[in-house]
């Protein structure tokens, strides 16, 4: 009886400590629609750089400076989403309680999965295959375990914003681990596949799973209200000194694993200060553009991104004018569709 109260309770009743965010953000909504941008840009170069994962086409010729645009955006971009996400989980728990928050996760996570998996499994003769929406499903996953948490009311910490000596340690052990895992054969772009159906890249998995905690607790201890500007200035040059310097210099894998992560941990500490500071009120375009920014995410892919890299398969251009063009082709055309689909009701509930 106990536990079925508290999964159908008002969960600020459950995490009294968590402050609830009646007024949305919008300066991370605009750190979302630019980190979705920079998604479709990822894909987007992915037949004409030297990348090191799988793609279903590839040009004749590759631009090697995509290299280390692909490792710098692999960096970070990722796991700053995860971060955000679970920024804003605590207080969607709080508003919604335990039942109707897992029935939307799965109703908003799980349904786009699914169907892009099937799609895409489809088109490429396997039985399932999410492609990029393998992050709704690492998603999903948090939110139940963040949910059984709250359900069995277990401790949770309240820690007072990070100064840089414990940004700093926290980058170090994320380096450390990053490194261990790295040694241990999983290299980047090596995936394995949890549960039959859920996408694992271990390379990346200690910074994935760490920042989306530590997303946690900025939540409970109001970490991106109170965090110092300068300290974001100091993490944000950090991040994009390490980034630039990669266009210069590859690094072997171990001393990447510490370069990479010192580049994640700038750019994660110091672009939430920066947008904060000066895109709190952002324009009205950025504001048109993110309600639209997952469903972007979701839909990018197929048909967009694909689409106009086939289209281009026999067109003669250098592959950086066809990144360039697959780019800003695509990125309107995905926020148009997805603008587009969830003009849709039955749609727009999902995206």
């Amino acid at each position: 009886m106990a536990l079925a109260q508290a999964i159908a309770a008002p969960a600020a009743a459950v995490a009294p400590g968590i402050r609830a965010r009646a007024r949305r953000l919008e300066y991370l909504d605009a750190l979302k629609v630019m980190l979705t941008v920079l998604v479709i840009a990822h894909h987007a170069g992915q037949p004409y750089g030297p990348t090191g994962g799988r793609w279903p086409i590839f040009d004749a010729q590759r631009a090697a400076i995509l290299g280390p645009f692909f490792s710098v955006n692999a960096a970070f971009f990722m796991g700053l989403f995860f971060f955000i996400s679970a920024y804003f989980l605590p207080s969607s728990f709080d508003r919604k309680g335990a039942s109707t928050f897992l029935k939307d996760r799965f109703f908003r996570l799980g349904i786009p999965f699914v169907l892009v998996g099937i799609t895409i499994g489809t088109l490429t003769h396997t039985t399932f295959d999410p492609a990029h929406t393998w992050f709704l499903s690492h998603l999903l996953v948090y939110a139940v375990l963040y949910s059984v948490w709250r359900i069995l009311q277990l401790p949770g910490a309240s820690l007072p914003t990070p100064a840089n000596r414990a940004i700093f340690g926290y980058a170090l052990v994320l380096a450390g681990t990053t490194a261990m895992v790295r040694l241990a054969g999983f290299q980047q772009d090596r995936w394995i596949t949890l549960l039959g159906v859920i996408p694992v890249e271990l390379a990346h998995l200690p910074q994935y799973a760490s920042l989306f905690a530590i997303g946690l607790l900025a939540a409970r201890g109001d970490w991106l209200t109170d965090l110092p500007a300068r300290t974001g200035r100091l993490w944000l040059g950090i991040g994009l000194a390490l980034g630039i310097a990669r266009y210069v210099y590859t690094p072997n894998p171990v001393l990447w694993s510490i370069w990479e992560t010192f580049i994640c941990v700038g750019l994660c500490v110091g672009l939430p200060v920066v947008f904060r500071d000066y895109l709190n009120a952002p324009h009205r375009i950025l504001r048109m553009l993110a309600p639209n920014a997952f469903g972007a995410y979701v839909v990018h892919v197929l048909p967009v991104v694909v689409g106009l890299q086939f289209a281009l398969t026999d067109v003669i251009l250098d592959p950086l004018a066809k990144f360039a063009l697959v780019t800003l082709v695509g990125v309107p055309l995905s926020f148009g569709l997805a603008a587009a689909l969830r003009r849709v009701p039955a749609v727009r509930a999902i995206l």
